[in-house]
């Protein structure tokens, strides 16, 4: 188990990184003035300068993608219930999130930016673990009526 929690790691590490990249795309194509912002200004100003903070953006990226991708093994335990695997999935990442998206300055450093963090990254959460839960249940049918219909 604590293999396959190293490689999922190994494997969400450098996917962490590209959504990172890709996110700042979106957001630099969305500000829309031909510039690329790859780290957020305060960030900068507290690193000193933009080469150290997207250094700083890049590695808590990597640790970002390395935490959710071996939390995923989780799914795979068989014996926990549906509900004692999505709290701790969720536990695990929002404790690993929260503090890199603060540091990040991904939020407004106040009670508001907090509680609008939570506010979305509990939406965002819900609409995939939605998602997935209604895409596996749908599979599910499928594959019984398939063994139905060939006893």
């Amino acid at each position: 188990m604590k293999k396959k929690i190293f490689l999922r790691g190994l494997q969400g590490a450098p996917l962490g990184l590209a959504i990172s990249t890709l996110i700042s795309i979106i957001i630099s194509y969305a500000v829309g003035d031909g510039r690329y912002y790859a780290v957020v200004p305060e960030l900068s100003a507290v690193c000193g300068s933009e080469i150290y903070a997207v250094i700083l953006q890049a590695l808590c990226s990597l640790l970002y993608g390395a935490t959710w991708g071996s939390a995923s093994v989780i799914w795979e335990l068989e014996r926990w219930s549906l509900l004692r695997q999505s709290v701790t999935h969720l536990a695990i990442c929002s404790l690993a999130t929260f503090p890199i998206a603060y540091l990040m300055r991904w939020m407004a450093h106040s009670a508001a930016g907090v509680a609008g963090y939570f506010a979305t990254f509990l939406g965002i959460y819900a609409i995939i673990w939605a998602a997935q839960y209604f895409a596996i249940k749908r599979r599910l049918q499928q594959i019984n009526r398939r063994m139905q219909e060939h006893p």
